[in-house]
């Protein structure tokens, strides 16, 4: 009898193995085809994401860093309205954006006396400009990955102009120096005023060479503190069914056969009456042929 009880509950304990193991697999499995599944979102969401030439604190080196990505999503009205939202959020701003839809067919066709059905297929797209702080482009970035349903491409690019504001500043120290000495030389030795001329063109040259490489650096240091983001939306083609009035045809604007009939008697009369004028306004001409006739006849006789 307790052999018995030992072998039924061997049995029991390698069943409840035997089960745990097939339902671990199972799980192991779903996981699999799950992780495969998503595989695609997963590229697209995470693809676009980058951290190259993020700026260390206290480096020297600056850069400026853009993005041009394009891809494929749900709804392009929508994925806009998201993206200049998540554009104020992040403390950048829009600075250009074309929103518009091409018609690549359409199609008329008749469905009752008096009603048509036109069925248009077009694409939409947007092409759409930001710029946000240089601080705020990877945050950017994965929050636009969230629109992606298909990437097409993604370049971040990251370029160096630190050598280019140091040049910049040397050049503007140098510019400011040679206007000192320009002013200098003015003050203390400018007495021909010839002299005095040439001296002011060339310190008028100076300050505006000086006024250009401030605007450069200014430029550049604007383009460092805010990165330039270029976005290429567009989704599947949309076919668009809409129900309208049908246009009626000429003929059915015609009148019935007794109304043009008495439109055709007026018209032959009005064309009589023209006819009759016609002729009584030839009068003269007419009394001049019947008078030649008439003496053409008697000089014949008289012959």
């Amino acid at each position: 009898m307790k052999t018995i009880a030992k072998l039924g509950l061997t049995t029991l304990v390698v069943t409840a193995v035997l089960f745990s193991c097939k339902k671990a697999d199972a799980t192991a499995e779903e996981k699999a085809d799950y992780a495969t599944t998503d595989s695609t979102a997963v590229l697209s969401s995470t693809a676009i994401s980058s951290s190259a030439a993020v700026e260390k604190k206290d480096s020297k080196q600056k850069f400026i860093r853009t993005a041009d990505i394009k891809f494929k999503v749900k709804n392009v009205v929508r994925s806009t309205y998201a993206i200049e939202n998540a554009t104020q959020k992040f403390g950048g701003f829009v600075t250009y954006t074309n929103l518009q839809s091409t018609i690549q067919e359409q199609i008329k066709t008749k469905i009752s006396q008096d009603s048509t059905l036109e069925t248009t297929k077009y694409t939409v797209e947007n092409n759409i400009t930001i710029r946000v702080p240089n601080t705020q482009l990877d945050t950017i970035i994965k929050t636009i990955a969230k629109q992606i349903d298909f990437l097409d491409f993604r370049i971040i690019k990251a370029d160096d102009v630190s050598l280019k504001l140091l040049s910049n500043q040397l050049s503007q120290k140098r510019s400011a120096n040679t206007e000192k000495r320009v002013e200098k030389a003015i003050d203390e030795k400018g007495k021909k005023i010839n002299d005095i001329m040439e001296a002011e063109n060339s310190l008028a040259n100076q300050k505006e060479a000086n006024d250009n490489r401030t605007i450069d650096n200014l430029s550049l240091q604007d383009q460092i503190n805010f990165s330039t983001i270029t976005l290429q939306l567009y989704q599947n083609e949309t076919i668009r069914n809409e129900t309208m009035a049908s246009e009626k045809d000429s003929a059915a604007y015609k009148p019935n056969l007794g109304i043009q009939i008495i439109d055709a008697l007026k018209s032959g009369w009005y064309i009589l009456q023209a006819i009759l004028i016609f002729f009584i306004n030839l009068w003269p001409f007419i009394l001049i042929s019947i008078g030649g006739f008439f003496l053409y006849k008697k000089l014949k006789k008289q012959q």
